[in-house]
């Protein structure tokens, strides 16, 4: 297993994650989740993603199990969180800290920053990003990141406005895959702006969750090659067999960065494909907005806009 650097924190990061939604499906029972992330450890995978609404909180409950015994030293941890109001975040971050078994979380993140005004209501006075600040400094989470999957201009906004801040993101995580060069692109927007500031990428969506594979224009490993081929500090994999964990070791084990004409035949053969969106849900319809679903996690709007709101 490689092991890249995440952006300018200095730490150590496996180039392949465990994704942590997977850990938590029907199909994947209590005993093969811990099994895929002890083993995924043993092997030398140290990074380990999840969120605090994955599956109503049972993949982080079980990615907490299995980094029991020590494997928690042995592993960088993170998860996200929904909250979008200071009281709310911090306590999804609690109920993660629980869950997770843990007194530090190396990296906590926004999550599902999927609309224009998520920004300014997480760096608002009283935004979710006063309670991880705070929880920074109470030595309860060491960095902070943000994720989304909907569109790179939105991610640049969420820039923008922590730049406005006096802030830079230790992480963000975005869709970077075969199909997103060609559509809607995070790579070409959004993954300049994060080398250029040192952030470091952390890469999803790299097969949309098998829906690539449907368009039957590359398999799962040029797939995995593709993200470990752009400047990712870690290319996160859902994993619910071993077979996939022993996939996502293959690739690893093979990749070796692409010759230019063999990454231009790559992108050529998913262009069609990709043209409009079609395998790339998340950012073409709300199939995977959990927080437009469930705007409750949110949280309320800042007091000062309900106020503004009421009729004299």
């Amino acid at each position: 297993m490689p092991y890249r650097i995440l952006g300018r924190t200095g730490e150590k990061v496996s180039a392949i994650g465990i994704g942590g939604w997977h850990l938590g499906l029907p199909k994947v029972d209590e005993k093969l989740g811990i099994r895929i992330v002890r083993d995924a450890i043993d092997r030398g995978i140290n990074f380990m993603d999840n969120c605090w609404d994955y599956n109503e909180g049972l993949s982080e409950l079980r990615m907490g199990k299995a980094l029991r015994d020590g494997y928690r030293q042995k592993a960088f941890l993170m998860t996200k969180i929904d909250g979008r109001t200071k009281k709310e975040a911090a306590r999804q971050l609690e109920h993660s800290l629980e869950r997770l078994q843990t007194d530090c979380i190396d990296l906590v993140q926004h999550h599902e920053i999927l609309r224009f005004e998520d920004p300014n209501r997480i760096f608002s006075e009283d935004g979710a990003q006063a309670a991880l600040l705070e929880a920074q400094k109470a030595g309860k989470l060491r960095y902070i990141g943000f994720t989304g999957h909907k569109d790179p201009r939105i991610h640049l906004y969420m820039l923008e406005v922590a730049r406005e801040n006096g802030f830079t993101f230790d992480a963000v995580q975005l869709p970077l895959n075969l199909m997103d060069a060609h559509f809607r692109s995070f790579s070409r927007l959004v993954l300049p702006e994060l080398v250029k500031d040192g952030i470091g990428v952390l890469a999803m969506k790299t097969l949309a969750n098998g829906s690539i594979l449907k368009s039957k224009t590359v398999s799962a490993i040029e797939c995995l090659h593709y993200a470990l081929h752009l400047p990712t500090s870690v290319v996160i994999t859902g994993v619910d067999s071993m077979a996939i964990l022993d996939q996502a070791f293959e690739a690893a084990r093979t990749f070796k960065p692409f010759p230019d004409a063999e990454l231009q035949a790559l992108l050529a053969r998913t262009r069609e494909a990709a043209a409009r969106g079609q395998y790339e849900p998340f950012k073409t319809s709300s199939i995977y907005d959990g927080t437009a679903v469930n705007p409750k996690w949110l949280g309320e709007e800042p007091p000062e806009l309900q106020a503004l709101m009421m009729q004299d």
